[in-house]
């Protein structure tokens, strides 16, 4: 089954090149693109993406903006954030809005598309700098209901890197039944994505900082 993308960027230019990337690759498939922040959430409902890749600086509606609108709205499409120059303020908030991981855009096209794949799989990504960065910014749920012993499980395996069938063959459960787990985990600590709940499981030692949390692109 291929992996269904929409793409928001208001450069015409990196339009055409994810389109000419994302082209090679016969397990993606482009189904539109945006101009603007506002765009993207229309064609996101329209379109039902399985993966947005997000600018983060777009008129209208910047992507951080947009990534949470889409989040809320559509929690079965996950968003990765495409930025020219990593900031801590971008990443920050693209992580906070729900962004399942971020990529440069000057990632290279094989990079590109198994980080797509990694996402539509339900893997969190981060290089060790942004995750140890982002550890330390984004805040402990105040009050996070009680989690069952089965979903420690789940976020644990998640916080280490697996994709949902490895998570789902680790417990010997269905990937149906770990994404329910995972919504259940996500409606309980109150965070509106599997990075979030990544780095909390993180910060209050369930899994190491040097866990599977990373994206390490290849040369």
């Amino acid at each position: 089954m291929t992996i269904r993308i929409l793409i928001a960027d208001d450069h015409a230019m990196v339009r055409q090149g994810l389109r000419m990337f994302l082209g090679l690759d016969p397990d993606l498939e482009l189904v539109g693109e945006a101009a603007n922040g506002k765009e993207v959430i229309e064609l996101a409902r329209n379109l039902k993406p399985d993966i947005v890749l997000m600018d983060l600086v777009m008129p209208e509606m910047d992507g951080i903006a947009a990534t949470e609108i889409i989040r809320r709205k559509f929690p079965d499409v996950e968003v990765i954030a495409l930025t020219s120059v990593l900031e801590d303020k971008a990443v920050i908030g693209a992580v906070r809005a729900g962004a399942i991981g971020y990529l440069l855009k000057d990632t290279n096209a094989d990079d590109l598309c198994r980080s797509i794949k990694a996402a539509a799989a339900g893997q969190v990504q981060l290089s060790p700098q942004a995750a140890e960065r982002l550890t330390r910014e984004i805040r402990t749920p105040e009050k996070p209901q009680k989690l069952t012993d089965r979903e420690v499980e789940v976020l644990r395996m998640l916080a280490e890197g697996k994709a949902n069938k490895e998570i789902a063959a680790g417990l010997f459960i269905s990937e149906t039944t770990v994404k329910t787990h995972v919504s259940n985990i996500l409606l309980k600590l109150g965070v509106p994505s599997r990075t979030q709940a990544a780095l909390y499981a993180v910060r209050i030692g369930l899994v190491p900082s040097s866990s599977g949390i990373q994206y390490e692109p290849r040369s």
